[in-house]
C-alpha cells in the first residue's frame, strides 16, 4: 500500500501542460474580471452626460462595484472550499459578464448601480478562488512567479477596457463596452470541464479515481496502483465545518490580522493613485493628455513589479521581499510631489505602480502560501474582502485633501504612507505559522531520515 501525498508531488513536479492549462485559464479570467472592474471608470464621462447626473451620485454609482467586491472575496472564497473551486469560480464568472452587460442596459443610476454590486459579488469573488487554484497546482520553485503572472492580467484587462472603449464609445455609445462584457458567458462549460477541484476537497468526496488522474498529470512518471491512498498536507482538516475560524487556529491569529490590516494599506494606495493620479498630475502642471500617460506608465509598471516580485519571492524570502517592496512604495510616492524632472517623475510612477499594484499581487501570493490547502481560498477571500476597506476609503479620503488644495508633496505624502505602516505590518509576520514553512520543514525532515510528526511525505511503499 502506497501513501501519495499530492502537496509535496505537486511542489516538486516539473512544470509541464497540465500546469500551463490552469496558468492560462486563470490569467484569461483575471483579464475578463479586469476588464468588468475598468469598464465603468472608462465609460463614465459618457454615463454622466447620458443620465444628467453630478459627479458625486457618479462617484457612488461607480463604488457599488467595490462594495460588491468586498461582499464577494468574503462569501465565494469560502464557498470554494465547500462546493469546489471551479463552480465557485463559473458562478463568479457568470455573475461579472452578465450583470455588467445587464448595466449596459440600464438608464437610471439606481438601477446601473445594482447592477454593478451585483457584478462586484463576481469581480471580487473570483479573486481568491483562482489564486488559490494558482498557488496550489504551481510547483515550489516558480509557484509566485505564477501567481504572479496571472494575476497581472488584471492591468491587461484594464487597458483592454481603455483601448476598446474609446473606439466602441464614439462609435456605439458608452452601452457598447458594457454589453460586450457577456461575451465570456460562453467559456463557462469549458471552464467546468477543464478546471481541476483541489485536493482536499477530492479527498473529502473520496474520489480515488479522479486523485489517480490528477496525480497523473501533476507528475507524468506517476503510476496508479488499486490500492493508493492520497493524502494532502492539511488534508486531515478536509471534513472541517467553519473554514473561517481556522484562520485563528494554530497559532495564527496575529498573522491573519496583520495580513488584512496590511491589505487595507496596500488597496487604498492602489485606489488612491487609480482614482486621482490624473488629476494631481494636472495640478502639477501637466496637460490631461501627458497627465493619462501617467496611468498608462503606473499600468505597466504593475505588470513589470508584479512579475519581478514573483520572480525575486520565489529565490529569496517572500516576506522580506513583500515589506521592501512597500519601503518602496512609500519612498517613491514620497518623492513624486517633490521638484523632479518629468522622466524622473516618469520612472517614479513606474516604480509606485510595480510596488502598489504589483505588490498586492505578491501579498496575494504570500497569503495562497501562508495557508493550508484546505482554507486558502478562505484566506484570500478574508484577506481582500477586508482589505477592499482601503479601496473604498481611499478616494474619499484623498478627495477630501484635493479639496483642502494642500500642497502636492503633501498629497503624495497621504498616498505613501500606508506603504511605511504595511512594510512594518509584514515584517511581523510570524512565517514559522506558514503552512508553505511547515512543508519546508517536512522536506528537511525527510532529507535527514527524521520524518516530521504527523507529516506523511511523497510516495511511501
Amino acid at each position: 500500500m502506497r501513501t501519495i501525498n499530492l502537496a509535496s508531488l505537486t511542489a516538486d513536479a516539473k512544470f509541464n501542460r497540465f500546469h500551463l492549462s490552469i496558468l492560462l485559464w486563470c490569467a484569461l479570467i483575471i483579464v475578463m474580471d479586469g476588464y468588468d472592474l475598468a469598464v465603468a471608470g472608462i465609460a463614465l464621462p459618457s454615463i454622466m452626460q447620458a443620465m444628467s447626473i453630478e459627479p458625486a451620485h457618479a462617484g457612488l454609482m461607480v463604488s457599488s462595484a467595490l462594495f460588491g467586491m468586498l461582499f464577494g472575496n468574503l462569501l465565494f472564497g469560502t464557498l470554494g472550499e465547500r462546493i469546489g473551486r471551479p463552480k465557485a469560480i463559473a458562478i463568479c464568472v457568470f455573475l461579472f459578464s452578465a450583470f455588467t452587460a445587464a448595466a449596459g442596459l440600464t438608464n437610471d443610476p439606481k438601477t446601473f448601480a445594482l447592477a454593478r454590486f451585483v457584478a462586484g459579488l463576481g469581480i471580487g469573488g473570483v479573486m481568491p478562488n483562482v489564486i488559490a487554484q494558482m498557488t496550489e497546482y504551481s510547483p515550489k520553485r516558480m509557484r509566485a512567479m505564477l501567481v504572479a503572472l496571472m494575476f497581472s492580467g488584471y492591468c491587461v484587462g484594464g487597458v483592454l477596457a481603455a483601448v476598446l472603449g474609446k473606439s466602441l464609445i464614439e462609435v456605439h455609445g458608452w452601452q457598447s463596452v458594457f454589453l460586450l462584457a457577456a461575451a465570456p458567458i460562453v467559456l463557462i462549460p469549458f471552464i467546468l470541464r477543464s478546471m481541476p477541484e483541489s485536493v482536499p476537497f477530492l479527498i473529502r468526496r473520496k474520489d480515488a479515481r479522479a486523485l489517480q488522474q490528477l496525480a497523473a498529470k501533476i507528475d507524468p512518471t506517476y503510476t496508479p496502483h488499486q490500492d493508493d491512498t492520497f493524502v494532502g498536507i492539511g488534508a486531515e482538516q478536509a471534513g472541517a465545518t467553519a473554514p473561517v475560524r481556522q484562520l485563528f487556529q494554530d497559532g495564527r491569529t496575529p498573522s491573519t490580522v496583520l495580513f488584512w490590516l496590511s491589505c487595507v494599506m496596500c488597496l487604498f494606495m492602489v485606489y488612491a493613485l487609480s482614482s486621482w493620479l490624473t488629476k494631481l498630475m494636472a495640478s502639477a502642471g501637466y496637460s490631461i493628455g501627458s497627465a493619462l500617460t501617467f496611468v498608462i506608465v503606473m499600468n505597466l509598471g504593475g505588470i513589470l513589479g508584479a512579475i519581478a516580485g514573483g520572480w525575486l519571492a520565489d529565490r529569496l524570502h517572500i516576506k522580506y521581499v513583500l515589506a521592501s517592496m512597500y519601503l518602496i512604495a512609500a519612498g517613491s510616492l514620497a518623492m513624486l510631489g517633490q521638484e523632479v524632472s518629468t522622466s524622473l517623475r516618469y520612472v517614479l510612477i513606474g516604480l509606485a505602480g510595480g510596488t502598489t499594484i504589483g505588490t498586492q499581487i505578491v501579498g496575494c501570493a504570500y497569503v495562497g502560501q501562508f495557508y493550508p490547502n484546505t482554507i486558502r481560498a478562505t484566506g484570500l477571500g478574508w484577506f481582500l474582502g477586508v482589505g477592499r476597506v482601503g479601496a473604498i476609503v481611499a478616494p474619499i479620503v484623498i478627495g477630501a485633501l484635493v479639496g483642502a488644495e494642500l500642497p502636492l508633496g503633501l498629497n503624495f505624502v497621504a498616498i505613501g504612507i500606508p506603504g511605511l505602516l504595511a512594510a512594518i505590518l509584514i515584517f511581523c509576520i510570524d512565517h514559522a505559522k506558514s503552512a508553505s514553512n511547515e512543508k519546508e520543514a517536512a522536506k528537511e525532515s525527510w532529507a535527514t531520515g527524521r520524518p516530521a510528526a504527523g507529516v506523511v511525505l511523497g510516495r511511501d511503499s
